[in-house]
Formats: C-alpha cells, sequence, structure tokens
C-alpha cells in the first residue's frame, strides 16, 4: 500500500473520530483490493471509451453516507479533479439490515469483527460532488470463534 493508503485521517465532526485503520483492519487471505479495476476504469474513461454519466451514478444515499459517515482520503476524485473523496464502509450479514450497515462510529467494525457469524464488509470510494464510486476492498468480518 502507498503511503497515502496508510495514513490516519481524523473525522472531526464527531466526538468519536473515525480513522481510515477502523474501517480497513482486517486482513485476511480471502481480502479483494480492486485498485487495478479501479484504474482500468479511470483510464477507460481518460480514453473516451467510457462516458463520465456511467462513472458518476452513486445513488443520492450513498452520497449522503461518504459526508456523513465515511472516512475522507487525501487523494482528489480521479473524475471531477476538485472533488473530496470518502471511503464508505458497508457491512452485510445476519442479522443486519437487508441493505447493510453502514459504518459510521470507531470501534463498529471490531465489534462486528467479534461475533461468531460471518459478515461481508464492502468498502467503497465516493465522491459526493460528480457521483463517482467505485468498490476499493472487500473482506470478511467475524467467524473466528468455535
Amino acid at each position: 500500500m502507498s503511503s497515502v493508503r496508510t495514513q490516519k485521517f481524523s473525522f472531526s465532526n464527531r466526538s468519536i473520530a473515525l480513522e481510515k485503520e477502523d474501517l480497513i483492519s482486517v486482513e485476511r487471505a480471502a481480502d479483494v483490493e480492486y485498485r487495478l479495476a479501479r484504474q482500468a476504469v479511470i483510464d477507460y474513461w481518460k480514453n473516451g471509451k467510457i462516458e463520465r454519466e456511467s462513472l458518476c451514478d452513486a445513488q443520492p444515499m450513498l452520497k449522503r453516507n461518504a459526508i456523513h459517515c465515511g472516512v475522507p482520503i487525501e487523494e482528489g476524485c480521479p473524475i471531477c479533479e476538485p472533488g473530496k473523496v470518502y471511503y464508505v464502509t458497508y457491512v452485510f450479514g445476519p442479522r443486519l439490515p437487508a441493505h447493510g450497515r453502514c459504518i459510521s462510529t470507531k470501534g463498529e467494525l471490531q465489534r462486528l469483527n467479534d461475533r461468531k457469524t460471518q459478515l461481508s464488509v464492502y468498502v467503497i470510494e465516493v465522491c459526493p460532488d460528480c457521483g463517482w464510486n467505485h468498490l476499493v476492498r472487500s473482506a470478511f468480518l467475524g467467524g473466528n470463534k468455535f
């Protein structure tokens, strides 16, 4: 990982600050990074093979979650350049809402990781300004208790 991806970023509007490490804290063999796919999509767009409308299609709820629950990163939006990009984390699994649970406070992933059932985690990069969104990482939590 580059140094940009391992630095801590605080979200100061909360009494319990979110940090990037809280959102991507578990590393297992089944974790998948989507950086190469992301770069391929950006390259296709820059070469005119994909239209902007197909890249910048984030749903309104995803944009709101980016602003209110996401973790800002230092990198600017690869599409609209000045836009601020956020990482938004969703967890899916048993006893969670069908639409998943958006992680919004520090320590939520750790509490979910302590569960006996296995949960799926998805980290999405979102620009609320233009609607750019791309899956950054998928991972599993929990299920490690016998």
